[in-house]
């Protein structure tokens, strides 16, 4: 059976970031750099830096007054912030219309942004500083599935099927017909594109996040969101009585269960926007 590695490293040539994303990372990872550096990185990019003028002009941040330039984009926003959103960007851009046997992509991404907004209210609900920065954490939360469905389409769906008919784990029927899981998948994804560390762990540990070390307040801000947004994929008559949250995530977090119905609907209301921004192509339902 493959390695998750072996199977990232067998299309690596397809699932690649432009340059952009590498030279905005190797300014916010210099520690001589600061906010004009990065800017003037941004300004070489016209179609990226229109991008995230859109982004922060839009209801994802709700600031309230417009922001015209990209230098007042770095400052208000900050240096990290702005790395999160070239990444989320170019992420939902680069896989923009690529075909995808047995998948739909449009659905794919309209559970990853929910995913990702999901995460960055919850992260916000449990009084987390920069919250924000969870987002692209719950948007590349199911990134694996693209490389499965890329590499091993036939196999990859058999085991979705088979887990729906026998109402098991998704994760366990892949580590037991394939190998290896979408979350391992994911994480050897985020690692060879050189991602920091917290989100590779983040994404790696989501289903168990008490696994996951220093960085369990990541995995576990992705574990919450990823239940959710798997709950509202589902048929209402296949959701379950509760919602399966790990009790360690729970624990790490604090987060109120009670509060998830406004964060849920505050995320819905921000959904089509939010997609529009990440991936265009995609509609919500």
């Amino acid at each position: 059976m493959p390695l998750a590695s072996e199977l990232v490293q067998s299309c690596t040539t397809v699932f690649t970031l432009p340059e952009i994303y590498f030279r905005v990372r190797e300014v916010v990872d210099d520690l001589d750099s600061n906010k004009d550096d990065l800017a003037e990185v941004l300004k070489l990019d016209p179609a990226i830096s229109a991008r995230l003028l859109r982004i922060v002009n839009s209801p994802l941040y709700g600031f309230p007054k417009q922001i015209d330039t990209i230098s007042r984009a770095v400052n208000i926003v900050g240096m990290q912030a702005i790395n999160d959103l070239v990444a989320a960007t170019t992420v939902g851009r680069t896989f923009s219309g690529m075909p995808i046997e047995f998948m739909d992509v449009t659905m794919f991404w309209r559970k990853s942004v929910l995913c990702a907004l999901l995460a960055g209210k919850i992260a916000k609900s449990c009084g987390i500083e920069d919250s924000e920065r969870f987002f692209i954490e719950g948007l590349l939360r199911d990134i694996g599935h693209l490389v499965l469905y890329q590499t091993i389409p036939q196999r990859a769906q058999s085991a979705l099927i088979e887990a729906g008919y026998l109402e098991a784990s998704l994760a366990e029927v892949e580590q037991s017909n394939i190998g290896c899981d979408f979350a391992e998948v994911g994480a050897e994804l985020i690692r060879s594109w050189g991602m920091p560390v917290q989100i590779e762990q983040a994404i790696r540990c989501q289903l168990s996040p008490n696994d996951s070390g220093e960085f369990i307040i990541h995995a576990s801000i992705v574990h919450l969101a990823g239940v959710v947004a798997d709950y509202e994929e589902l048929e209402p008559s296949r959701r379950p009585a509760t919602l399966p949250f790990n009790p360690h995530a729970i624990t790490a977090t604090r987060f109120v269960p009670a509060n998830l119905p406004a964060l849920l609907t505050d995320a819905r209301a921000k959904l089509q926007d939010t997609l529009a921004l990440i991936h265009p192509r995609a509609m919500a339902a």
